[in-house]
Parts: C-alpha cells; structure tokens; sequence
C-alpha cells in the first residue's frame, strides 16, 4: 500500500508541478504526505516533539496535590498527578515508535533505499528549487530527514545542485534553493569523504559568479563563509579516490584547477577571487596528510600566495599574509640550538626545504620585493586622529565587510601572540606594526636563507629612507623578520649592512614612524621559545648598537628617539635569565641614565626616566634570582655592584637635597623678585633649574615604575622618594608640579606591604610635620587613601601615630590645614578603628566644653588663640560630620555645643555655619524621626544656629 500510494503521490506531484505551480496549498499538502511515506516515524517525532515543548511550558504551572496518587496516601513518593505521569509514558513512546524505524539502518549500513523512496527523493529535489520560499523550505527539511537515512544519496543531491549554481541560466529561486540544502551540516560532513560530490561542491561555488541577482550571490557567499568556518579537513579516502578516478581529475589537478581561479588576470570577480585563494588554503594545509602529493603542493600554494602579496586587491593581499604565515613552516636554514653563534656558514649540508626552489625563483624576480612591500604598505592606514594600535586586524576595518573577515581572518595561527610583555609606555604612542608581516619574512629567510637577505637589501634601504609612514612601518615589520630570523649567515650580514642600516634609523631625524620602529627592534630583541628565555642571535649586536654613543652635534629628537628605543629594547629582556654581557651592558647605560637626569630637554628627560624605570626594574628582578647564577672572575664584580646598589642611594639621597633647593629658590624668588618680573616658572637659579630638571625625571621614572607592574620590585625606592612626591605638590613651576600630581594620583592607591609600610609610616609622620604648609595639607591628601587601603595591615602603633599626627595639624597656624584635617579625621572615623575614633570623640567634646564653660564665665584673659580655639570646634565637627545619616545617642549633646559656637568670631563661626547646615541636609529625610533624639533646649540651639541673621535683631 505505501509503494501504490507513492505511485500516485509521484503523479500527483507531477501534474501540480507542470499545471499548477502557482497553488502553494496544494504543493505544501503534498510535501507533506511525502514526508509522512518517506520520513515514516517523523509524524510521531513532530508529535512528541511539539508534546514537549508545551510540556515545558506548562509543567511548571501544575500544582501538585500533597499526596501521591499512585501508592498509597501516606507512602513517601514524588508527589505529582496520574495524569501527569501517564502523559510522560505516552511521550515516551511516541518517541520509541518514531526511532524504531531507524534500526534496521544502524545495524546493516549497506541498507539502499527502494526505486520508490528514490522516486520520492527526486519529487522532494525537484520542490526545494521551487519559485515559492515556502514550498523550497518545507521539501527542503523533508529531503535532509531522508538523506539522513540514506547517506548515499547525498552524492547525487550535491551533484545535481552544484549544476544549478554552475549553469548561467539558472533562475534565482533554483540557486537560493540549492544553497539552502548544500549549507546544511548534513550535506558539509559528507563532503570530507565523498570525493566527487567534494571536487563537484567547490567547482559549482567558484563557477558561479555570474549570476546576477543580489539574493543570489548573498546566499553563495553565505554557503562558502558557513562551509569555511565548518571545514574539518579532507578525508584520506579522498586522496585516494581522486588519485586512483579514471574519469576525474586527481587531487594535485582539483588544486591547480582552483588556484588558476585565484589569479587576478582571469577576469573573476575579486570576491570570487577570495573564495579561490580560500579554498586553495584549504586545500594545502589539508594536503600534509597525504606524502605522495604534500610537498609538490605546498610548494606551489606557498608560490601563489608568495606573488599575492602583490596583489592589487586589498582581501587577496590579506588572505595571503595568513596564508603564508600558515604554510611556511620548515626552518632549515635556522640555527639549532646545539650550533655555536658564531658560525655563519651559507648552508647547513643538503637539507632543504621543500618550498626553497619554488620561493626562490619567485622573490628573486626583478623588482619583486619593492613591488610587494610598496603594496603591502597599502595596508597599513595611519590617520591623523589615530587614537589607539590596530595590531592584529592589519588595518583592514575599513576596508573589509563582515562576510570578507569572515574569510581572511579565519586562519590555523596557533602561535604565541606578540608582544610577550605588556605596553604601558605612552610616548612610544600607538603603532601601525603588524607581528603577522614580520612573521612572513622572517619565516621566508629561514625556509630560503641568505638569498632572501640579498634579494631584500636595497628595497629595505629605500622604503626606510622614504618620507611616507605607511612605507616605513612595512620596512619595519620586513627588518624584524629578518633580525629575529636566526639563520646561518645572519651575523654576516649584520656585519655588513644591518648594522649601518639599524644607525641610520637611530639617526634620522623623522619621528612619525618612531612608534613603528620601536616595535620593530621590541620584535627583533624578543625572546623565542615556549616562556621567551631563549636569547635571540643578533640581541645583543642590537642592543650594542643602541647603547652606541651619539654624535655630538645631533637633536633633541633624535636624542630621545635612541632612549626610546632603548626602553622598547629592555622590556622584551627576560631579566632572570639574562647572560653575562646584557648584564655589563645594563650596568654602564645605568651610569649614563644617571649622568643625563638633568637633560636640557623635556622630551629627552621624559624618555630617561622610563628607560630607567625598565632598567632598574631589570636589575632588581635579575639580583633576586642572582643567587641561582654563577658567573666568573671580573663578571662578579659588576653583579656585587649591583647588588650593593648604590644607584638606590644616589636616588634617595639626591631627591631631598634638590626638594630643599627648589624650594629655598622659589621662597627667596617670591621675596626678592617682583610679580610683574617674575618669569612663568619663576626660578632663575642655575643651579635650582637643575634640581627642577632632575626631579622632572625622577617623577617620570616613578609614573613609569607604578604603571609598568613591576613596581613591587622598586617599592624601597619609590617609598623613598614619596617625600619628594608630596612636598613638590604645589610650586610656582607648572610642570613639575603637574608631574607630581601625576605620581601621587598613582603612589596613593598603592599598598606597601612590610617593611615597605613601615618606611612609608615614617615618611608620612614626618611630612606631617613639615615647615611648608602645602606639604603638610598634601600630607592629609595623602593620608585619606593610604589609611582606607591600609586599615587592615597597620598596626595598631601605627594607627595611633597617625591620628596625633592628624590631630595635631588641627591647631595648625594655616587656616587651610586645619580645616583639611577635620576633613580626614571625619573620615578616619566612619571607617576606621572604632576605640580610637571613640577615644578621640570624647577628648574633642570635653576640650570644647572647657572652652565653652570659659567662654561662659567671661575668661577672656585664658591665653587661648584663635588656632586652639578654632581646633576645638573643628574636633568636635569632625565628630557631627563623621556620622552623615545616623543618630547614635552622643550625637545631639555634640552638635548642641557645636551650635553653642555660632558666636565666635571667623573662622570659627563659618565652621559652625557649615557644620551645622551639612549636619540638617544629611539628616533632613529622617528628621521628623531623629529629631525626637533632642530636648527643646537643644531644638532651640538648632534653630537659632540655622535661622538667617536679620539686620533689625
């Protein structure tokens, strides 16, 4: 009966088709009864499947009765519904009887389908290339449940729809519905094993550019962007299916007939182009799993890629960079680790790459390295408003769609990202340097060597010298790859050239590309291996270069260029592991770091003080794990100088003698000199502006410590030099202040651990005392962080060495200082240690009532000044202030008598103002209740203390 029935569904469908085509009903109707033949079971699934889904919906609205229906009433159990069980049951086997016809497939695989199921097959393929999207979509599902089953039968689908996308004259509903079934996971699985309908797939996609609908060619590219993401690799059956057709093309010919579609002289549209190259890639790095044809065919793709750097279309140019990256592997002309550094043969015996003879050829074309780099200087976009480093994307967001980055940006890079170490040196700016293209060229000399070297010299030397950015970063990114190379012959050459070539960039007076350049010797310096600790070859020729002292007669520019380079240098150094020479090179550009802290220029200062901040840091990480190293005779000596470290006491030492100086000079120019004389900075002294200079660079080296992550290690130096840090906040030199500023915004969130903290306690203390009232009021500045950082590591010694410290500045002879402390107080005891808060509250309040009972007896000869009393009634609004929406029970009594002030003269009397007025707007919302806390003699005080004074009083 199902084989009659699908005798007259076949003729019915034919008949629809042919007369009426347009009747969707009808169409829909027929799908559906065979699906119902074919797919038998997959009512029931739909069945239980939409059972389920309300089921989820509703099952948590059922309330279940307190007792259990199917055992007795009082049996513990699972309490739910007959009903609801019996549904479950039923479920469940309309799932069985929907699965069960599935058996007979999963136990004999050689299971073929009857003429009449394939007569249906051909009905529902016919339908899902209809006109309607409704009709495709529905024959569409029911012909994916049927392949399913029978997964022979996908072979023919996929033929039969790669020649709806190959024919020109192709409708568009045909293709949409065509990509719609080829896009399913279904159809991409068998792919990887089925060798024709594989080769049949990738020709149709890529010999479909013609059509000319808009919906169409969304719905091929979306077909190849899901087949790009989902590709799994190449059956090994494929390879030997291909090899061993004799009516097809073998996989060697699939790949070169493909990679003719991926030239740019063919005339294909640049999109197909892309899919060409694309599956090209694919198809290489597939390849490596079969050694018959893998080196023939690396090598060619490797040589296609090769000439695409050239090529003049933005996408193809960027799916070649990953391409490259991904294909050129091998390293033979690469130094191994047992070799000694100094040789520089041309050739390590007859070991070859594979791809060398292919590239060779390529590259040693004429012109063919300026060509590339002039195009892959295309890529690099630098904007004026350029606010922050495009590494990684290769400047193409403007220039890429969604669909096109989907492609390029899908590769099999599983490397190490670069940098290793973080970026927090903001004068370097942000770069344009991409590790990917310095990764092609270093990768290009070790699979070719020295020709390379040769073939790229003079194309260096030109796009180095050259007045455009974009030019220079891609020379950059070329000089990395080959510095960090690590070939036979590679000291050689830096003998030769590379050397000159590396001083005349150090030299040249251009700074845009500056960001760009320190990236390329940060690349070329940077360590190899798993943890970076291996030692590049030329490390250390390049940091002797840097190191090389300027000629005389050179700018500022330049000048902090080469600092700059020197600290993009340091940070890639692994300072534990560092060898003999790079620890005798720290050592004497220390001394010369030291001798320049007070550099004419600003710029210069500026880069001084970063370099030094990676110095010292690179020193202090290589003495803590000195004990680990040995090193011989003389070498000793520069490693107990270190340690000794006597540039910490030249820091230390000098910063509190130049604080002293800038600050005499400033005071004794404000007596001496008139305003209108005065300069901006208002110093004249020689020797004063050197100290200001020194100090510029001392505050610089302490921002760059505090951001870099390696400040634990200089924290002894940086706790020494707070007192400058506070001290120089407020002076008449605008930059030097503005530095401080800087420091102290980052030293103050900063938590000292032991026995950083307790050199930092006393250098607080003592600032607290200081003779300079600024100092002092930077003091408590300071104070209100550290103490909210540090509540839970300070002793309670310490605690209380503060809050005299603080109170004490309470009857400071500067106004400003004493209002500050009140400040500080109200905050140390909302969150501080609770006896010594409430120690201090009753000491203000009794000292404000003996002054108060004074006041009341007319004692007016107590000797008491203006500061004492002021100091008091400041105690006393720290304690109302320190308690903003609360009313404990010693609240009223306090802010009573603070209220008993608002006759004193000022500043007295504008504290009490203030106070009390701050204390009724934090306690206006629950005051109807709080206020039930005060007596009416207290009420009164309020009220005349708030009342506005009235001239007719």
């Amino acid at each position: 009966m199902r084989e009659k029935a699908v005798e007259i569904i076949h003729a019915a469908c034919k008949y629809l088709v042919e007369e009426k085509s347009d009747d969707s009903i009808l169409l829909i109707l027929i799908i559906r009864i065979m699906d119902a033949l074919g797919n038998y079971g997959s009512l029931e699934y739909d069945e239980w499947s939409n059972h389920r889904q309300a089921w989820k919906l509703e099952s948590a609205a059922i309330i279940e009765p307190p007792i259990n229906f199917i055992v007795s009433s009082h049996s513990k159990g699972k309490r739910r519904p007959r009903w609801a069980l019996i549904d479950k049951a039923y479920m469940h086997s309309t799932w069985r009887s929907s699965q069960s016809s599935y058996h007979l497939y999963r136990l004999r695989g050689d299971c073929s389908p009857s003429d009449h199921m394939i007569l249906l097959m051909d009905d529902l393929l016919s339908l899902s290339l209809h006109s309607y999207e409704t009709v495709r979509s529905l024959a569409g599902k029911s012909l994916l449940k049927m392949i399913k089953r029978w997964p022979f039968m996908i072979s023919k689908c996929v033929l039969t729809l790669t020649e709806n996308l190959k024919n020109p004259n192709s409708p568009e509903y045909a293709v949409l519905g065509s990509c719609a079934i080829l896009a399913t996971q279904t159809v991409l699985k068998h792919l990887t094993t089925d060798s024709k309908a594989f080769s049949s797939f990738l020709l149709g996609i890529l010999s479909s550019s013609h059509h000319e609908s808009l919906k169409a060619q969304k719905a091929i590219n979306e077909l190849f962007v899901k087949y790009n993401i989902h590709f799994a690799g190449v059956s090994r059956s494929i390879f030997r299916k291909l090899d061993n057709h004799s009516d097809g093309p073998d996989f060697a010919d699939l790949v070169s007939q493909i990679g003719s579609l991926s030239f740019d002289s063919t005339g294909l549209h640049w999109r197909y182009n892309l899919m060409a190259n694309r599956v090209l890639l694919l198809l290489a790095m597939a390849s490596r799993s079969d050694p018959n044809s893998s080196s023939k065919i690396l090598s060619e793709t490797a040589g296609h890629f090769l000439k695409n750097l050239k090529s003049q279309l933005p996408q193809t140019r960027i799916l070649a960079i990953s391409a490259l990256n991904t294909l050129l592997k091998e390293s033979p002309y690469k130094l191994s680790a047992e070799e000694e550094p100094g040789f520089s043969g041309d050739s390590q015996g007859n070991t070859k790459s594979p791809l060398e003879e292919a590239l060779t050829q390529i590259f040693q074309e004429e012109s063919f390295f300026s060509e590339t780099l002039n195009s892959l200087s295309h890529v690099h976009i630098v904007t004026d408003t350029e606010s922050a480093s495009s590494r990684g994307n290769h400047g193409n967001s403007s220039i890429q769609s969604l669909a096109d980055k989907s492609i390029t940006r899908f590769y099999f890079d599983f490397s190490a990202s670069w940098p290793r170490t973080p970026s927090w040196i903001s004068l370097l700016g942000s770069d344009t340097f991409y590790s990917n293209f310095a990764r092609i060229f270093k990768r290009l000399v070790q699979e070719c060597g020295i020709p390379v070297l040769l073939a790229l010299k003079s194309t260096l030397e030109e796009f180095t010298n050259a007045k455009e950015r974009s030019k220079q970063c891609v020379a950059a990114e070329a000089l990395a790859g080959v510095l960090h190379s690590d070939v036979n012959g590679l000291l050689g050459a830096w003998d030769s050239w590379m050397r000159a070539q590396l001083q005349n960039i150090i030299q040249a007076p251009s700074v845009e590309s500056i960001p760009e350049w320190a990236a390329c010797i940060r690349y070329a310096v940077t360590g190899k291996g798993k943890y970076g600790t291996k030692v590049p070859l030329l490390r250390q020729q390049i940091l002797e270069c840097l190191v090389t002292p300027l000629p005389q007669m050179v700018t500022t520019t330049v000048v902090a260029k080469r600092y700059a380079f020197i600290s993009a240098a340091l940070i890639e150094v692994s300072p534990q592991r560092m060898p003999v020479s790079e620890i005798q090179l720290h050592h004497k550009l220390l001394d010369e770091l030291l001798v320049n802290m007070s550099h004419s220029s600003a710029q210069v200062r500026e880069t001084i003080g970063v370099t030094l901040s990676v110095l010292c840091s690179n020193i202090r990480l290589y003495t803590s794990f000195a004990p680990n190293h040995s090193h011989g005779g003389g070498n000793n000596d520069v490693v107990n100088q270190l340690k000794e470290g006597s540039w910490v006491q030249f820091l230390t030492d000098r910063a509190p003698e130049a604080v002293m100086n800038i600050q005499n000079a400033s005071q004794s120019d404000n007596m001496e000199t008139p305003t209108y004389l005065s300069s901006e900075n208002g110093f004249s002294n020689g020797d004063s502006q050197d100290d200001i200079k020194w100090m510029e660079t001392l505050f610089h080296f302490i921002i760059s410590s505090l951001k870099s992550g390696r400040s634990s290690y200089l924290m002894d130096i940086i706790v020494g030099l707070l007192y400058p840090v506070i001290s120089l906040q407020e002076t008449s030199n605008k930059d030097l202040s503005t530095l401080a500023k800087a420091a102290f915004e980052l030293l103050k969130w900063r938590i000292f651990w032991e026995p950083h903290l307790q050199k930092a306690v006393s250098v607080i203390l003592s600032s607290a005392s200081d003779s300079n009232w600024r100092t002092r009021s930077a003091t408590l500045t300071f104070l209100r962080t550290f103490m909210y950082r540090h509540t839970y590591t300070l002793s309670s010694v310490e605690k209380q060495q503060i809050w005299k410290a603080v109170e004490k500045l309470l009857v400071d002879n500067q106004v400003e200082v004493r209002e500050h402390a009140a400040a500080v107080l109200a905050g140390l005891m909302k969150g501080g240690d609770e006896d010594l808060a409430r120690d201090f509250r009753d000491r203000a309040y009794k000292g404000a009532r003996i002054i108060q009972r004074k006041r009341k007896q007319r004692n007016l000869s107590s000797g008491q000044s203006i500061a004492s009393i002021h100091g008091a009634v400041l105690a006393l609004a720290a304690s109302v202030l320190s308690v903003p929406y609360d009313m404990p029970s010693w609240l009223p009594e306090h802010v009573t008598l603070l209220a008993r002030f608002v006759g004193e003269p000022s500043p007295v009397k504008s504290t009490v103002t203030k106070a009390v007025a701050e204390f009724r707007r934090t306690h206006a919302d629950t005051w109807n209740v709080q206020k039930d806390s005060f007596t009416e003699e207290q009420l009164e005080v309020l009220a005349d203390t708030s009342s506005s004074s009235s001239y007719f009083a």
